[in-house]
Parts: structure tokens; sequence; C-alpha cells
């Protein structure tokens, strides 16, 4: 048998019940069906003495939520045995305890509880079946720390408990805990509000706090779980002793204030009980925290001794919420004439009766200190604390034994029925309170919702004011909150700006919470809101900076309609008119000295040649294709030799007669005349072949160039093969290059036209116009690609145009008198000088 004395509790003189002695024994009374109750008789205080003696302190105080939510249940019991149609016939009775809020106190009656009826001793069975425990249920207790420790026991003999005000998500555990039910909701509710109150004022740089207890630790881990996945960061999470007279719980509190200064952040979550959200608070104002947003629970923010700490409205504001319950009717009337009755003998003979009758020996102490209790002592709690969630446990346990006795409507069958058997009726249906129903849901819970509370001070004095409601979903009603700051409007409280679509979060620091908010670049995409980078566009599409999707992109190439293309168009006609007339003028005067000295047909050959290269300009304007791009180089190479082809006899004529007068006479016959074009047909064939090998080689092709320019793709020719490139445009080059050693070096007598001249030009241009030609083609990737193909060309034409073929056609123009054979003699006429 437990000794009594040897308890802790019972060491500090801890009551077993509170109140005069008449109104202590009106805490046990008997019945057909005994419910167990564990209450907290007692309540923490600003008193700085009775606060280095905490659990001393519990019974004390006189003004106690432990005996208001006793008295709860006995007005819960009285209205059900008065009942005509629940329990009818069945008198309910009741034996309350206190559990001086330490668990090992909370240990003594739940043992009580667990011995068979009847008896002071626990038999050890291998079946339980058929063991009837001194209670049928029981209520309480109220810390979620408590109801660990009991919830085993009881769930072992499967007796139901039933708790008004453990929120513990660990206690939701059906398997660990089968018969623990609790009329509040879980803390996993709790946080789902908390939560959403955050983000609708967008606050996701706060502080989080807890009381080192199961309640504190408990609600703070399922809050920083579900911060993490709403992107709320924590700048610091801690937790504050709970037994304040402790040595080194004053500076674990200071270092929790310092660090929360150091944050800088403006709200604070606070998890915690009376006692510790006091000494926090407390420390807060004395270290000159700065006003924050407090965002508090049931467990403290009605507290009146917390609303009483000296210059608290400085912390700034306090939102919470607080569990939505109803006034029990009838109750504070009940509670009135209760504490009437003790002031007459009648009660109290009555009651000590009642207390004989229930073994009073059996833990029967009382605190000394709380023998005068008054209804004015207790009517101020009495209004702001609510006894709902006790007077709903007491009813489902009430409508779980109706089930399981099989009651009617009149009467109730006088049979046994054991702890265990109610548990399945509580599973079940719902039942009703006062016209509201209730049901235990499949963690053994009843969520009722939540109200928002909002501290009011007007004129010195705090008012709960209601500013909203959670029940499944959070509205707020925004206008009715004052917040601490200059105009009234919520704070901000951010490591971070929230990112605008179109920006990624780029991490700073080294608190993966804080980040700037960076624009995605171009050709990236906005993909999610806590995205850490942009995702890249498809190949085929594009997307602008700071965006959120990808467009497709259209081709870009030279369009016809385009100025630069108009212009260049323009500037092809114009040098095409000029090849045509200077061929045409050239038609004119065919007979002449000077048409025949230069070529006579292959001077027509050479302008034809020059104005298909100048048409060909038109092969690099609008969309290319394959075949497009094979044709340019093939065009460009093709008539560019057919120009340079009439040159090279006339280059060897000069160097033969200027160079080699000896050897001239019989070389002579092999590049004048008609044998001079079959110089032009040899070039013209070696030219073809080189074609056909630059199309095996690897011709020009399509690309689809992504990546020069950022919304479009570039359609432009691409070079296959270099050599094959090389080998195209390099013979013309060694033609050009022949033509100009031949020419460059040749002096005419006075009084004679230069024929040496013009080639020599012609081809030097053509040099410098390739150089430039080869470095901006090899390396431009734009659009510019083709007109720097067409300037090339155009280039290329007027320059051979203006310096062999304009000079003759002023002379025949404006200088007739000049185009004489004289003046144009052909060097084969003269008489060959000997070699010095």
């Amino acid at each position: 048998m437990l000794v009594p004395e040897l308890w802790l509790c019972l060491s500090f003189g801890c009551a077993a019940s509170l109140g005069p002695s008449c109104l202590s024994a009106q805490l046990r009374r008997p019945g057909d069906f005994i419910l167990g109750g564990l209450f907290p008789f007692g309540k923490d205080t600003v008193n700085l003495t009775a606060r280095s003696e905490p659990t001393l302190l519990l019974c004390e105080r006189l003004f106690t939520d432990g005996l208001i939510w006793a008295l709860g249940m006995r007005f819960a019991i009285d209205q059900i045995n008065n009942s005509s149609s629940l329990l009818p016939g069945i008198t309910l009775g009741y034996d309350m305890y206190d559990t001086c809020f330490e668990a090992l106190v909370a240990l003594q009656p739940s043992l009580l509880f667990l011995t068979r009826n009847g008896t002071t001793g626990i038999g050890v069975l291998c079946n339980y079946t058929e063991y009837q425990p001194r209670v049928t249920a029981v209520i309480g207790p109220h810390k979620s720390d408590l109801c660990l420790v009991t919830a085993k026991l009881f769930s072992s003999f499967l007796i139901p408990q039933v708790s008004y005000g453990a929120s513990s998500e660990t206690l939701s555990n059906t398997e660990l805990y089968p018969s623990f039910y609790r009329t509040v909701p879980s803390d996993k509710n709790l946080v789902e509000a908390v939560v959403l109150l955050l983000n609708h004022f967008g606050w996701n740089w706060i502080a989080t706090i807890g009381s080192d207890d199961e309640y504190g630790r408990g609600a703070q881990a399922l809050f920083l779980s579900m911060a993490g996945n709403n992107n709320i960061c924590i700048a610091f999470e801690g937790l504050i002793p709970t037994h304040l007279a402790e040595p080194n719980a004053k500076k674990q509190l200071e270092d929790t204030v310092k660090l929360i200064n150091s944050t800088k952040v403006n709200v604070i979550v606070l998890f915690a009980f009376n006692l510790p959200a006091q000494a926090l608070l407390e420390h807060s104002i004395r270290m000159g925290l700065g006003k924050k947003v407090w965002i508090g629970t049931e467990a403290w923010m009605l507290s009146d001794i917390i609303a009483s700490i000296p210059n608290i409205q400085s912390i700034g504001t306090v939102l919470g919420f607080v569990m939505r319950t109803e006034i029990v009717p009838g109750f504070q009337e009940y509670v009135a004439e209760l504490f009437s009755s003790v002031e007459q003998e009648d009660f109290c003979r009555e009651s000590r009766e009642l207390s004989r009758l229930m073994n009073a020996e059996v833990l029967d102490t009382q605190c000394q200190q709380c023998g005068h209790v008054t209804l004015g002592d207790i009517w101020p709690t009495l209004r702001v604390t609510t006894v709902q969630p006790v007077h709903v446990a007491v009813y489902g346990v009430a409508h779980a034994l109706h089930r399981a006795l099989g009651c009617t409507p009149k009467a109730c069958p006088k049979i046994s029925v054991r702890s265990w058997q109610l548990l399945q009726f509580m599973n079940t249906l719902p039942f009703e309170v006062n016209g509201q129903s209730f049901r235990f849901d499949q963690s053994h819970s009843t969520n009722t919702g939540y109200k928002l509370i909002f501290w009011a001070w007007r004129n010195g004095t705090l008012t709960y004011l209601p500013v909203g409601d959670y029940d499944q979903s959070l509205s707020i009603r925004k206008s009715q909150i004052q917040f601490h700051t200059a105009d009234q409007k919520e704070p901000t409280s951010e490591c971070f700006r929230r990112c605008q679509p179109g920006q990624f979060r780029r991490i700073k620091g080294f608190n993966l919470c804080c980040y700037d908010c960076t624009d995605c670049p171009e050709n990236t995409f906005w993909s999610s809101t806590d995205s850490t980078s942009c995702s890249p566009c498809p190949q085929h599409q594009w997307a602008p900076a700071r965006s959120t999707r990808c467009h497709d992109r259209s081709e870009r190439f030279l369009f016809w309609d385009e100025p630069l293309a108009v212009a260049l168009v323009t500037l092809m006609a114009l040098s095409t008119a000029l090849c045509c007339g200077t061929a045409l003028l050239f038609l004119k005067h065919w007979q002449t000295p000077l048409v025949q000295v230069s070529g006579g047909g292959r001077s027509l050959l050479a302008l034809l040649s020059l104005v298909l290269l100048s048409l060909s300009c038109c092969l690099h304007v609008g969309k290319p294709s394959d075949g497009l791009c094979t044709v340019q180089q093939l065009s460009y190479a093709l008539c560019l030799n057919g120009c340079f082809s009439t040159f090279v006899p006339k280059a060897l004529e000069i160097t033969l007669v200027t160079e080699f007068p000896r050897c001239a006479p019989r070389l002579l016959r092999w590049v004048t005349h008609s044998r001079a074009w079959l110089l032009v047909a040899a070039s013209l064939l070696t030219e073809g072949l080189l074609c056909l090998c630059h199309l095996q080689l690897g011709p020009d092709f399509l690309v689809a160039d992504y990546q020069s320019l950022p919304s479009e793709v570039l359609l432009v020719c691409g070079t296959k093969s270099w050599a094959a490139f090389a080998l195209l445009h390099g013979y013309n080059s060694c033609l050009a290059f022949a033509c100009f050693l031949c020419t460059f070096m040749v002096q005419t007598p006075g009084r004679r036209y230069n024929m040496a001249r013009g080639i020599t030009f012609a081809t030097l241009i053509c040099f410098v116009i390739w150089i430039f030609f080869i470095v901006i083609f090899a390396t431009l990737r734009t659009v510019l690609r083709a007109v720097t193909q067409i300037c090339t060309i155009l280039a290329t034409t007027l320059g051979i145009l203006v310096s062999y073929f304009i000079p003759k056609c002023y002379i025949m123009v404006f200088r007739p008198d000049l185009n004489t054979w004289d003046y144009f003699q052909n060097p084969t006429d003269e008489e060959p000088k000997e070699d010095s």
C-alpha cells in the first residue's frame, strides 16, 4: 500500500481538495458508477516569494482554475443525476484529487483509481476482462505532461480517460494511448492556425519560444515542421525553463531575450504556460526588448497574472488563439448557490456523511492555508475560466455509459459494465451537450475551432477582443486590430521580401532563409514561388527578363522588305546597270582600238560575269535553304572566275612582251586572238571541277542558330568544310595573284595607255576586299553575315568595274581623240628589243 506522507505533493502541504472543510468533502461522492477526477487545485502568481517555491504556491493561491474545473465536473454530474433522459435511474459518483502540477503526485490518485473496487490493492492478473477498478472513467488531468504519464497506466487497463486540457500531439497516437480522449483540439490544429496567421500578414522571419515541458516542446516541434513547408523562416528557436527556482533559470531567460533582440525579428510565437510566459515577458520588459508582435495561445493569453505585469503594454501587440467554447448555462448560478449552501450547517453535515461513505481516510489530506475560500475570491476567475471542456468530458462518458448499459428513455438496467466496454461507444455516435453536437475524431479529440483574440487596451483596461476565427480556414477582421506601429498597421517581419513573379531567390549570407529577389535573366523563366533558380527555356523558345513563361522564337534572316535589304538591292541594281551600260558601250565601239586591245569579246565575257556576280546578291536575301546555301558560294566562285579568266591572257601577254621579249614572238600566239579563249575555257573548267569537289567535300548548309539572338532563331548558311571553301576560292585567288605579279611592275612608254595598270588595281582591290570578308565571314553570327556577303560581292563587282572598265569608258565617251591605234598600240606590233 502506498504511504501518502511520502509523496512530494503531501510533503509540501498540497491539498487533496480546496475550500472550507465541508466544501472539500463535497469533492467526493458515492454512486453506482464512480468517475475519477484529477484537477490542479492551484494557479500561478506574480508574487516573487511564492515563485521561488512554485509547488507550495499552487496551494497558496485561492483563485484557482482547478477548483472551478472540479466544480464544473460536479455540476455536470449533478445535471446527469437529475436528468430523466440520460442514465435514468443511475447515480454517478465522483472522487477528485489534486495533481499539484506534478507527474509523480498525479500518479498517486491514478494508482488509487486502478485499485480493485472496494479495496486499496491492484490485482496482478493475466486477464483483466472481468476486473472492476475503483472508477469507471477518469476526467483529467489538465496538462499534457501529466497525461503522458497517467494515460499509459489507464490505457494498460483500458479505462477511459478524458482530458479537458492536454493538447499534445503525442497523445493523438491511439496505438500507444487507446483509452485516452480529450475535449480540446490537439496542438496540430493550433499550429496550423498560427501558420495561417503568419502567412496572412506576410510575416516570414520570426522567433519561436516554447516552455521546456511537453506542451512547449511538442507545439514548437510541430510549428517548426509546418513553418518550413510554408516559407516561414525561423530566426531563433529556444526553450525557457518551467522551474524558475533553478539556479540558471534567470540567465537562460536573459540569454533568450538577448538572442531575440539580435535577430531583429518583429514577431515572436510563444508556446508556454503562465509561469514561464510571465517570466519571459518580465525579462523582456526589464531588458528593453522593444515592441513586438507576440502570438500566444490559450495557455497564457487569458491569464490575469500576466495581464497585471507592470508596464505589460510596452511589449507591443498581442494576438493569440483560444479554443472556441460556449458558456455552460447555469454554472455560475450553481457555484453561487453552492457557496451560499456552504455556510449552512445542514450542508456541512451532509458533506461529512458523504465523505465517510467514500472511505475518507484514503488520501484524505487537506491544505490548512486553503480553508477560507469565499465566492468573492473565486468569482473573478470564474468569469474567464472556461468549464465547457470539463462539462463535455463528463457528458461524453455518460453517453457512452448510457449506450453500454442499453438504457431506454425511461430506465437503465442495473447491470455491471466494465470500463473497457465503454471505449467502443465513445468512438461511435456523436452526443449532444446543451444543444451542441460533439464527437471524438480518429485521434480521440474534439476540434471545436479557435477564436483569434487581440489584447485591446482602453484607458489602461485590458479587453480580450475577438478579431477572427479558425475552423479549417482562417478569417480575420483586420480593421479591429490596432498594431503598435505609428500608423497602427501591421509591421513587417521578414529577412527577405516576397519575390514577385519572374524572380528567384538568391541566398545571401549563411542563413538559408535570407535571400534577395533576383530577376530571371533572358531565356529563362520562373517556375515556382520557392525556386532558388530560373528554369531555362527550350531551344526553340525564348523569354524576356523576369518572365513567367517562354515564347516561341520567330525566324530571323535578311527580309526583302528590310531597309538595309532594299538599299543593298538598289545598289545591286545600280551595279548591274553600270555593267550592262559598259557592255553596251563596248559593243558600240566594238571596232575601235581600245576595245580590240582590251580583249574584244573577252571583255564582254568579263562584263557578263560581273552582271551575273552582281545579280547573285539576290541569293542572299530572303529565307535561306540548303539549296540556296549551296548555290551561293558556287555562283560567286564561278562568276568571279569568269572575270579573272579573261584577265589572265592579257596579263601573260603583257609579261611576255615586257619581261621576255625574245620568247614573246613564239609564245604570244598562245595568249592572243582565238587561242586566248582556250585559257579562258581551261580556267572555267578548272573552277567547275573545284565546284564539284566542294559539293563532295561538304557544301554549305542551312544552320538554325539559337544562341546569337535572344528572341529569334537566326537562319544562316554554315560552312561544313573550310578545306572545300578554301579550295573553291583559293583558285580564284591564285589567278588574281598571278595577274597582279604579271602587271604591277610594268612600265609603259610615254603617250601610251598603260593596259597593265587596270588589271593591277582590279586584283589589288579584290585582295583587300577578300581579307576583310574572310575575317568577318568566319566570325559573324548574325543576320549581318548575309549583308557582309552581299557587300563583298558588290564591292568586288564595282572595284573591278571602276578600276578596269570605267577608265576605258571615259576615253570612249569623253576622249575619243585618244581612241587610236597609236595610243593603244599593241606591244606585239612593235619590234622586240635586244636583250641587254
